[in-house]
């Protein structure tokens, strides 16, 4: 299939899709009540989305929270980001799917920028990067993010997609456990336009702080070179268990 299945003013799309917002979860206590009141606040003039929390087997009372801050919550048969991904994405409802990060906050008016970028012709995309911390160091690696490159689009960006066209590619792809996301928006981008969205996603700094700004951002260098230089993902994870610290592969 080539882009122009979906040319650049697709007059035929319905005014509004419906839309789920699919968040994957492992031990997200501290931050999933947070997310889902927000999203709920800034969703309180638009048509309600669908909300979906896929969690991985939590030990900390993650789906409870959830559930009581409004979400449907999905247990997924297997744990890991792109496996929960797709298992949510089967069992949500929306024409419109917008995977975020539990500790991601996407901005205000958000849903209408989704449906507005749709309506232009672009079925995938994403936002930029912000972090809720001030170092110098992790603003310059969020500045990269609004460069044209697959190398700087990460899960933490959040992504939106029509069902139809992640239906197309496969999904994400569950063998990946690392740098899964980079590999689906590759994918993404060679079938159809992908739009980066003029306003940013902001994350969370912690994994940064545990381990360091300078060394995790070096860890993930590495891990990402090492990934497009063919090596197993086995490998990786066990580099990525061994070496940094709140990771939850």
């Amino acid at each position: 299939m080539t882009n122009r299945e979906f040319p650049l003013a697709e007059t035929s799309l319905p005014s509004e899709l419906t839309v789920s917002i699919i968040i994957p979860a492992y031990n997200e206590a501290g931050t999933i009540s947070q997310l889902l009141r927000y999203l709920h606040q800034h969703l309180a003039a638009e048509p309600r989305p669908e909300l979906v929390v896929v969690d991985g087997s939590s030990t900390d009372g993650t789906p409870h929270l959830a559930r009581q801050a409004g979400a449907t919550v999905l247990a997924s048969p297997r744990k890991g980001r792109a496996a929960q991904l797709n298992y949510g994405a089967r069992q949500a409802s929306g024409e419109l799917l917008y995977f975020l990060h539990a500790d991601s906050y996407p901005p205000p008016g958000f849903l209408a920028d989704l449906q507005r970028a749709v309506a232009q012709g672009y079925p995938a995309g994403c936002y930029r990067l912000a972090f809720d911390h001030g170092h110098w160091f992790l603003r310059l690696s969020a500045w990269c993010t609004r460069l044209p490159f697959t190398a700087v689009r990460f899960g933490d960006q959040s992504l939106f997609v029509r069902r139809t066209l992640f239906e197309q590619i496969g999904g994400y792809r569950e063998d990946l456990l690392l740098l899964e996301d980079q590999d689906i928006v590759g994918r993404l981008r060679a079938r159809a336009p992908f739009r980066l969205l003029p306003g940013v996603v902001t994350t969370s700094a912690r994994k940064y702080l545990a381990n360091g700004v300078f060394r995790l951002q070096g860890l993930f260098a590495l891990i990402a070179g090492l990934y497009y230089l063919g090596v197993p993902q086995p490998t990786l994870v066990r580099f990525y268990r061994r070496l940094i610290r709140l990771g939850k592969l």
